[in-house]
């Protein structure tokens, strides 16, 4: 008997790309309902739906009568959905928005029959460390994945397994998702293709039946597989047709005796096109503000808001999850894809806004309308620098903040506001027109306070908080219109506003908590009672007693930290060509790098003492674009001026930095590098729930340049260097191992080129993307820099990052008067190196209402934990939220987290 196989029908359904999503689904659409007709044609028919519920709920969204007939094919068996909601790239989003992914992708299957318990993962451009935690404690036994695996793996199956030491057992699809294709391209030769296939993959099989994916990207099945199999296959019944679990749960006899520690990113057996991680920045930088919206916008819905919101949250997380496909955030389709992608997560910002905006309202209405209510979404406590709009101090007095407990703190002015806003001289005829500008009692976007009317002059005195009482706009217009009438001619209309200011104030907040202060003035400062020395500046230094930063001539930085650790250098800018496309990065082969500024200028733009800032402007002379020939850069240049903000605040251990410049570049990737004191072998960089060490080269062997950049999410480490970063960032040790070059921007004009020196075979058509080019278009990056000898664990680079990219929440107070309330808690979490990942309301049936807490153990150590907040039990949940164990809480929670471990608990 010949060599047994069976084949899984499938399509792979990239919901965006080189078409917007609507053209293709409308495609989809057609090749769905294939799918349904054949299936009810023939009960032997099976199909697998891409593991993701996206492809169903669009067609439902056009066919929803079809729902019971989609409903039948599950519960037969003859059709596999999910798990997930959406194929996504794992690298450009969070650990979280994973999760969700899962959560959703598997709820919405349980209303159609089920979700295939398979974690499918067939395009993915490589694979986080973590996916493995996050399927078992899903329950998820079994995974299939192409891309990134290493060249050790000889069989079709592994065992792939997380840092903490999870596992899932995995079927490695060598060939690709659509091996089975080449084998059905003769119809009446497929027992001999088969035959010859299985003969050259003998060794990958052993015992076990050949897996075949019959499918590939867009494309419906074909009505007539199964009889031309049933024929191929004979009285033999050595063919049979399956779902992808059927084969992996019914037909597999191998344990994966091979073990996979971690991510998979090695080229050695398929593209990992790894150049998605910088191309198109925009996208990047949308989906980290998304993310980060919405979670502070279940936090603050969870514990301070009354209204339960999750229909809107639901929404917007169905928004970005929908942006998270591999084809999708990676920027590799076209520009209107891409315009596409941008609203969405746009969207989904606005969504979780709207929840944020009306929950802090909620607690801000019990704030004097003098005052401002800050909110802390970190389940830690910490000093905040808020920056808000305050009335200017008469002159020779200065600004104090009191907080609820009377301590009074130092205030900054950063800026003042003019206060005449309007001059104008017209005729007495056109008074009325003025008055029209009023809409109740608002002008300009201000209050008016009182008015002044004499012959001839009408001022409006305006205030963000009017004290002067009631204003009847209808007594205005009666008073205007006899003043007119009794002095016409010219008039002068003055609009005024009392003085404003835009000041800082360092606010203590509570872990998850709320708390509140004034502005007032006073004839003398606020002492300066901290235990943290100030910000100061000079021509070309920052200090603040824990961090020094000295400014270079060419306009780097020497940062010295805490413990002494100086990383000269920092901030060197290097330009080099790139002819590659969205997949992958290429030098021209006669490339030009530029490093060297032609000018710099270095300005003290705020000296302390609770923030000081220095702007360096350095302009270079940029080749405005590759040549005719793309391997040569063209000679015309450009002059760029690249603003760079250098930051220290007061009590931080880091310096923050933001870059600034207009492009006017095409076919360049710019680099910031940060010199290190000695070369390294190792870099570590922390995203998806876990810090990843990396070498100094990346496995290659498919057809694919293995060049070592690899993904950020919230901080790169390397040797004394640590760097926060605020979204998904390309990184790479260069120089063998003595600078860290992090991409600002990766600038280029095509989906993919035909002919790429660092990829043998094409990733897509090559199709025009102007847009991918970022003409025209202000370049902006914002990290920080926190050296240490000890690296990031010593550094506590896993709770600065989240201090970093997580700024408080401020609101203006809304009540009429009174004083300050007090300042309240939510959850807290004690623990060193723990990430606490979300906080959000829940009311699970069968778990019953709650927060929902998900703690993640970011070391390989382990993290002892303790959790305090109102609560009186914690129920451990697995992470598509079934109950696992109840504890009892009213004194708080102690917890033993295992190395790398991510623990979800719901507190009531």
């Amino acid at each position: 008997m010949r060599k047994s196989a069976i084949f899984v029908p499938h399509f792979h359904w990239d919901r965006e790309w080189y078409e917007p999503f609507q053209v293709f689904r409308h495609r989809l659409v057609t090749a769905f309902e294939t799918v349904l007709e054949t299936a009810e044609a023939n009960r032997d028919f099976r199909f697998t739906a891409d593991g993701q519920l996206a492809v169903i709920e669009d067609y439902l969204e056009m066919r929803p009568e079809h729902r019971d007939r989609v409903a039948a094919l599950v519960a037969g068996g003859q059709l596999a959905i999910g798990p997930w909601l959406i194929l996504l790239d794992e690298f450009l989003c969070s650990g979280e928005t994973i999760v969700r992914n899962l959560r959703m992708g598997w709820a919405a299957a349980a209303k159609l029959g089920g979700a295939m318990p398979v974690g499918y993962l067939p395009d993915m451009f490589g694979h986080v460390a973590q996916m493995p935690q996050i399927l078992a404690r899903a329950g998820i036994e079994h995974a299939a994945l192409w891309r990134g695996v290493p060249g050790f793996v000889g069989g079709h199956a592994f065992r792939w397994r997380a840092p903490d030491g999870s596992e899932v057992r995995t079927e490695f699809l060598f060939d690709g998702y659509d091996n089975g294709l080449d084998v059905l391209l003769v119809p009446d030769q497929i027992g001999r293709a088969l035959g010859e296939y299985a003969e050259m993959t003998a060794e990958r099989w052993g015992e076990d039946p050949v897996l075949a994916m019959a499918g590939t990207d867009h494309a419906a099945p074909d009505p007539g597989l199964a009889d031309r199999l049933r024929r191929a296959s004979g009285d033999e019944r050595a063919i049979t047709i399956a779902t992808l679990d059927e084969y992996i749960r019914e037909h597999v006899r191998d344990d994966a005796s091979a073990v996979v520690t971690g991510e998979l990113r090695s080229h050695v057996r398929g593209n990992i096109l790894p150049g998605v991680l910088s191309v198109r920045l925009r996208l990047k930088q949308r989906m980290a503000v998304a993310e980060r919206t919405i979670d502070h916008a279940e936090r603050m819905n969870a514990l301070w808001s009354g209204r339960d919101e999750s229909q809107f949250l639901s929404l917007a997380w169905h928004k970005i999850i929908e942006s998270t496909a591999h084809d999708s955030v990676v920027g590799s389709g076209t520009d209107e894809t891409v315009e596409q992608v941008e609203a969405r997560l746009a969207e989904a910002t606005h969504i979780a806004r709207a929840v944020r905006d009306a929950a802090l309202a909620e607690r801000a209405a019990r704030v004097p309308s003098d005052g401002y209510l800050v909110a802390n979404p970190l389940p830690f406590p910490r000093t905040a620098l808020v920056e808000v709009d305050v009335t200017a101090p008469p002159e020779g007095t200065a600004l104090v903040a009191t907080t609820a407990d009377g301590a009074t703190r130092p205030v900054q002015l950063t800026s003042v506001a003019p206060t005449v806003l309007s001059d104008e001289r017209m005729d007495a005829s056109q008074l009325e027109r003025v008055l029209r500008r009023i809409h109740r009692r608002e002008l300009f976007g201000r209050l008016i306070d009182h008015y002044e009317l004499t012959p001839g002059s009408l001022v409006f005195h305006l205030a963000e908080v009017p004290t002067s009482g009631p204003f009847d706009l209808l007594i205005l217009r009666r008073e205007v219109a006899a003043a007119a009438a009794a002095r016409p001619g010219e008039w002068t209309v003055l609009t005024l506003e009392t003085a404003r200011a835009t000041a800082l104030v360092p606010v203590p907040v509570p872990a998850s908590g709320l708390a509140s202060f004034r502005v007032r003035p006073s004839e003398r400062p606020a002492a300066w009672t901290d235990t943290f020395a100030p910000a100061t500046a000079t021509a070309r230094a920052l200090s603040n007693g824990l961090v020094d930063v000295a400014i270079a001539a060419d306009g780097t930085l020497d940062v010295t930290g805490v413990d002494g650790t100086v990383l000269r250098g920092v901030g060197r800018l290097v330009d080099g060509g790139d002819r590659g496309d969205s997949y992958n990065y290429a030098p021209p082969a006669r490339d030009v790098l530029v490093s060297e500024p032609t000018e710099v200028g270095i300005d003290v733009v705020e000296n302390g003492p609770l923030r000081s800032l220095i702007r360096v402007t350095r302009c270079y002379d940029w080749p405005a674009a590759l040549s005719e020939d793309r391997d040569v850069r063209g000679a015309e240049t450009v002059p760029t001026p690249v603003e760079t903000l250098v930051e220290v605040r007061a009590g931080e251990p880091f310096v923050r930095v933001r870059t600034s410049f207009l492009n006017r570049s095409a076919d360049h990737r710019l680099r910031w590098h940060v010199p290190l004191p000695e070369p390294v072998t190792r870099s570590a960089s922390a995203g998806q729930f876990a810090v990843t060490e990396r070498g100094l080269t990346a496995e290659g062997g498919w057809g694919e340049y293995p060049i070592p950049t690899f993904p950020a999410s919230t901080f790169v480490s390397a040797g004394p260097a640590v760097v926060l970063v605020d979204h998904a960032t390309e990184y790479e040790l260069v120089a063998d191992g003595s600078e860290l070059a992090i991409t600002l921007l990766r600038a280029i004009g095509s989906i993919s080129v035909n002919i790429h020196p660092f990829r043998d075979e094409p990733a897509a058509t090559e199709l025009p993307a102007p847009g991918a080019q970022d003409l025209g278009v202000r370049i902006e990056n914002r990290f920080a820099i926190l050296p240490s000898a000890t690296g990031w664990q010593g550094a506590n680079a896993v709770t600065l990052a989240e201090d970093f990219r997580n700024d408080v929440l401020v609101a203006r107070g809304g009540a009429a008067g009174g004083g300050l309330p007090a300042d309240t808690s939510g959850p807290r979490v004690d623990g060193a190196d723990v990430l606490v990942s979300c906080v959000r309301r829940v009311t699970d049936d069968e778990c019953g209402p709650g927060t929902e807490v998900r703690l993640v153990a970011m070391s390989d150590t382990g993290s002892a934990v303790r959790v305090t907040g109102p609560f009186s039990e914690a129920v451990t949940v697995d992470l598509l939220g079934r109950p696992l164990a109840t504890t009892p809480a009213a004194d708080g929670l102690d917890l033993s987290l295992a190395p790398w471990e991510i623990r979800t608990l719901v507190v009531r």
